[in-house]
């Protein structure tokens, strides 16, 4: 399979605070290759934002350390100037909130115009042809008015392809895309999911799809990675991730969603308690304070850190429980509750 286009090693992403310091992402590690899509899923501080702006190089005031390695450059060691040579043509980022990520005192077009005169020494005429060719390409339409419209003119999906057509401007080969579908009404929310299907058949693109959302990576990605307090739980194809899950957590994201063959009575199957504070994370498995079977593992759960291992082949899992036992969990107890009647 050649190797990967994108490999992080070991990322800890840290940042000190007046209450101490902050554990952001501990020890993460994960590939992607060419024209694949992972999804990194996981509750709110989990990491999966902090992870990204890390790839990205956007990180000013973070301790990094590890390695992430980007076609064989490692990002990490790398000086600023040359990360933001690559940003837009070797990699971009499609963020969580496109109107506060724009410009508002410029219009559409001259922010898709600028991304592409940095790369490219075409004219200001070329460069806004090819920004009006991007609009038309994402689905906006009549794209040669709309492309002298300021951001605030764009409805919340059309700026979220605006965002994507100004992401996708210099053919980048790694798109990031962090929440690419929050606050978006379902309808949209497909749309923009088939748009980037679409532009990474064309375009050869790998992708990170960033999500809290197990609906939206299910319909996309060809990897899920699951993250809990800054680091990675369960990683493993799409289809084994949603007919086999193995941590505890995962079962939890699962439980969570909602179901059109249930009744509107039912009550979801709730992750009990909080995410940690990273600043004060607890001994032993993150999770441990949070998960029913805990108590299985003796004291495992609460002074040893699970290594994230390989359950089958290409399945990965940070669990102190056997893999004997987390299969007849998930068969006898996971999977008939979710299922339901």
């Amino acid at each position: 399979m050649g190797e990967p286009f994108l490999s992080v090693q070991d990322l800890r992403v840290q940042f000190q605070t007046d209450d101490g310091l902050v554990r952001s992402v501990d020890g993460l590690s994960f590939e992607l290759r060419k024209q694949q899509t992972l999804g990194i899923v996981g509750e709110s501080g989990s990491g999966k934002s902090v992870t990204s702006l890390a790839i990205m190089g956007l990180h000013k005031q973070a301790r990094l350390s590890g390695q992430i390695l980007l076609d064989g450059q490692d990002l990490i060691s790398m000086a600023p100037d040359d990360i933001r040579r690559l940003r837009g043509k070797k990699m971009a980022m499609i963020f969580q909130d496109p109107l506060s990520s724009m410009h508002p005192f410029y219009t559409v077009g001259n922010q898709i115009i600028e991304a592409y005169q940095i790369h490219h020494a075409v004219s200001t005429k070329v460069a806004r042809k090819h920004a009006i060719d991007m609009l038309g390409r994402v689905g906006i339409p009549r794209p040669e008015k709309r492309v002298d419209d300021y951001p605030h003119q764009f409805s919340g999906g059309m700026r979220q392809r605006a965002m994507i057509a100004m992401a996708l401007s210099c053919d980048p080969e790694l798109l990031i895309a962090d929440e690419p579908t929050t606050a978006l009404d379902v309808t949209v929310q497909a749309q923009i999911l088939d748009l980037i299907r679409d532009l990474q058949r064309d375009f050869h693109t790998a992708v990170i799809l960033i999500t809290h959302d197990l609906g939206v990576v299910s319909e996309i990605a060809d990897e899920i990675l699951v993250m809990y307090a800054g680091r990675a739980v369960e990683r493993a194809s799409s289809d084994v991730l949603f007919t086999r899950p193995e941590h505890p957590y995962t079962w939890g994201l699962l439980g969570s969603l909602p179901r059109l063959d249930t009744e509107p009575t039912d009550r979801l199957l709730q992750i009990k308690g909080t995410p940690p504070s990273l600043i004060n994370v607890p001994s032993g498995c993150p999770f441990h304070p949070r998960c029913p079977y805990a108590e299985l593992n003796g004291e495992r759960s609460y002074t040893s850190v699970p290594a994230l291992k390989a359950s089958e082949s290409g399945h990965l899992v940070a669990c102190h429980l056997p893999v004997e036992t987390r299969h007849q969990l998930w068969e006898t107890d996971i999977k008939p509750k979710l299922e339901g009647p």
